[in-house]
């Protein structure tokens, strides 16, 4: 097999999830990137895949556009229920959220 791969962070491909259980339904997400969040009618906040539609099932990811990036990462570290989740895609590290290291 070929060589181990290095991610390089600055372009490796972020995805992010929503911890319903523990959201507050506060909105910051969705102020910060309505393209990625959006409340449901159980007034909880959900990611959306881009066909629009949201990723219900617990744990569920979604790619984040290279463009929201910061947007996404600043309401995963502002969220008062430290709810959303965004790792990298390459060796599912969590960059921003509850799990990631402070530093």
């Amino acid at each position: 097999m070929g060589g181990a791969q290095v991610a390089d962070v600055a372009t490796d491909q972020l995805q992010v999830w929503v911890d319903q259980d523990l959201c507050t339904g506060d909105g910051l997400c969705v102020q910060y990137a309505p393209e990625v969040f959006e409340f449901d009618i159980d007034g909880l906040a959900y990611v959306k895949g881009p066909d629009g539609e949201l990723v219900q099932t617990p744990g569920g990811r979604v790619g984040v556009p290279e463009h929201l990036r910061l947007e996404v990462i600043d309401s995963a570290k502002e969220c008062p229920g430290e709810c959303i989740h965004v790792v990298r895609g390459s060796d599912d590290v969590e960059v921003a959220g509850p799990a990631a290291e402070e530093g």
